[in-house]
């Protein structure tokens, strides 16, 4: 039995909608927690070849599913590959509320403002064009590095990490089409996962994130285009993080709130805020296969004009045409892709990036931009972890198919024996999906994987 729920929050919830006292509190007492995944539609993979057990679909995604128990994924080198990325089945809701109130079928730029670990990025990624623009930023500095690494996992080129406050994105008035904002919150919904965040919660901490959400929300709403959309969620139950931020929400900014439409079979909770009525959707985990959430949408109607109070920095140094010949060897040219330096390395980026940069640059801190294939060393190239794991390019480098063990081994950063293989770079891949790079030698093998990647569970 895990821990009794604060009382507080009990009493709190008796007149919130949808909420069973009886079977919520049984619910957190006797239930496990559930494990699912989401796919990476772009890495094809044999589910046999993983630690997976799928138990059945997460009903409201194209590429979720439960898990009939949690393994140790950290074992598992698909895993590392970006395969796949272990997410709770309420967040993966965005999906359907992102279709709903978004036009992908158009090349939208899109803010997920506080991205780390990177679950929603990836997913929003997985839903977008490949000419559109994903900035995921994460305003505390320890945590962008895991943000990188999950990004790079998956492959992604249309994506640009910046480590800002949210008021720094003011430098970008209407310039979004979608922001994402999946705020800090008391974390009551993840309650059956985390017993111990019990001692923590307290009715103080709640309106102490009630607070921080409204300032959260103010100072990036202005980076909203008109007739943009805002996401806002929570993994919270508490009304004062969720229903209470929509009304004041239309009552301080010129929003309006977004329906969704729901399948009865999900048995999500359609709730209404007491003064404006706005919806919101809420996830209980005696209702629905999954942990607690909030989340809602608003579409902005209008702005006032904001001026840039700097010029942007130049163009970036596109890539000259003789060191792009000596790429040609490593991989196939790509014709709506451009290529510029970034410091020492080569950045590979869609054209319909390229104009965004510049101005990004002026406005953010950027931590990684586009694809780092590498840098050029006396006219060869050392390539970069992230050129055998990316999906958009076609790599000449190059494969070898190892097994289960030599695939741990070269996740561990120990030496691997691989006999007849050709002098020179390989990406090496485990159940047809690429895990990073070696260089064969004479008489070694040099394990390139990145060493603050690499696995040290035994």
């Amino acid at each position: 039995m895990n821990k009794p729920l604060p009382d507080d929050l009990l009493s709190a919830l008796n007149n919130v909608t949808g909420f069973d006292a009886p079977s919520f509190i049984q619910t957190h007492q006797e239930a496990s927690p559930i494990t699912s995944v989401r796919i990476n539609k772009n890495k094809i993979f044999n589910i046999s070849d993983s630690v997976l057990t799928i138990d059945e679909k997460v009903s409201w995604s194209s590429s979720g599913f439960y898990l009939t128990h949690r393994p140790s994924f950290t074992l598992d080198p698909l895993f590392h590959a970006g395969a796949y990325y272990v997410q709770e089945a309420s967040s993966m809701f965005l999906e359907v509320v992102i279709k709903q109130s978004c036009d992908l079928q158009n090349n939208i730029k899109v803010l997920d403002l506080c991205a780390a670990p990177g679950g929603k990025s990836t997913l929003i990624q997985s839903l977008i064009s490949k000419d559109s623009l994903l900035v995921c930023n994460e305003v505390i500095k320890t945590r962008v590095n895991v943000l990188t690494e999950n990004i790079t996992k998956w492959g992604a080129t249309n994506v640009v990490i910046s480590n800002n406050d949210p008021k720094d994105f003011q430098r970008l008035p209407n310039y979004f089409d979608l922001i994402v904002v999946d705020a800090p919150c008391s974390g009551s919904g993840l309650f059956r996962k985390d017993p111990d965040a019990i001692n923590e919660w307290s009715i103080e901490n709640v309106s102490l994130c009630h607070q921080r959400q409204q300032r959260i929300l103010t100072d990036v709403l202005p980076a909203l285009k008109p007739g943009g959309t805002l996401i806002y969620s929570t993994c919270s139950y508490s009304y004062e993080e969720n229903e209470a931020i929509t009304d004041w929400l239309v009552n301080n900014n010129d929003v309006d709130s977004i329906k969704i439409q729901l399948e009865e079979k999900w048995n999500i909770i359609e709730t209404n805020s007491q003064e404006n009525k706005c919806f919101g959707y809420r996830f209980y985990p005696n209702k629905i296969k999954g942990e607690g959430f909030f989340i809602t949408a608003f579409q902005k109607k209008s702005t006032s004009e904001i001026k840039y109070d700097k010029k942007p920095k130049p163009h970036p140094d596109l890539l000259k045409k003789a060191d792009l010949a000596k790429l040609e060897k490593y991989f196939e040219p790509v014709d709506d892709c451009q290529f510029f330096y970034w410091k020492n390395d080569i950045i590979a980026m869609p054209f319909k990036m390229m104009n965004e940069i510049t101005l990004l640059q002026f406005a953010l801190y950027i931590k990684k931009a586009g694809l780092n294939i590498g840098s050029l060393i006396r006219d060869e190239l050392l390539p970069s972890h992230e050129l055998a794991l990316n999906t958009l390019l076609h790599q000449k480098i190059p494969t070898i198919e190892v097994k289960k063990e030599t695939a741990l081994d070269y996740l561990r950063l120990h030496d691997i024996k691989i006999s007849g293989t050709e002098i020179g770079w390989h990406i090496i891949k485990y159940g047809g999906v690429s895990l990073g790079l070696i260089k064969v030698l004479h008489n070694r093998i040099n394990n390139y994987y990145p060493k603050e990647w690499r696995i040290v569970h035994k």
